[in-house]
């Protein structure tokens, strides 16, 4: 009677270890579980991007022109010439492809261009005119490398428009990049790069009288 009982008690404390043990190894789990989710969702918040993706958008007339971007800092550095190399197109922002975006068909440069996303390239020039591409596939300047050099020839036939710029140099120097959008007239918008001390900008021609005419041919 005593030896059965004392088995069935060491019985009992044997299986009180174990659940004592389980029930342990289970809270350290889950303890270092919600340490390590809290410790990934800080260290992100410490650790901002370098190169902040930005967004910019404008109505204009009937059209709507949206322009997506990454904004890199100068931070001390030389931009152009040293960082973006002269002659070589660039991919005009950083991380994913600047692309701009119209609503409608619009004019740039003279040139007639469909609705839809168009991604941005800018080839800058030590003297004279710079030109900005818009890529009418839509692609990234990964799409365009030879080894570690663009193949710029390759990406010019990709243009649906390239468009001739003269810089406008600034005496202050703009830390971020940015692009931004003004109206103008509300019929052709002015969409402006700068970065640097470099200014370029170009026109968008929304159309607004032929989209009227075609409005008013509709109910004649």
């Amino acid at each position: 009677m005593g030896l059965s009982y004392l088995s069935c008690l060491n019985a009992q404390n044997s299986k009180l270890m174990k659940n004592s043990k389980y029930l342990y190894l289970t809270s350290l789990f889950t303890f270092l579980l919600i340490f390590s989710v809290f410790y990934q969702s800080h260290a992100q918040l410490q650790a901002p991007a370098p190169s902040p993706a930005a967004f910019v958008s404008q109505n204009v007339g009937f059209t709507k022109i949206s322009i997506d971007y990454s904004s890199p800092g100068v931070k001390g550095r030389t931009v152009f010439g040293e960082l973006v190399p002269y002659g070589v197109p660039w991919r005009a922002g950083a991380n994913d492809p600047t692309t701009i975006e119209f609503s409608t068909a619009v004019s740039v440069g003279g040139v007639a261009l469909s609705p839809g996303k168009y991604s941005v390239f800018i080839t800058p020039e030590q003297s004279g005119d710079w030109t900005i591409h818009l890529n009418g596939k839509g692609n990234a300047i990964y799409a365009y490398m030879q080894g570690e050099n663009v193949d710029a020839a390759a990406l010019a036939k990709d243009d649906a428009v390239a468009i001739q710029v003269s810089p406008v140099m600034m005496g202050d120097n703009q830390e971020r990049l940015s692009y931004a959008l003004s109206a103008e007239d509300n019929k052709v918008a002015r969409v402006t790069f700068g970065w640097e001390k470099v200014r370029l900008s170009f026109m968008v021609d929304t159309q607004v009288d032929q989209q009227m005419e075609t409005f008013k041919a509709a109910f004649d």
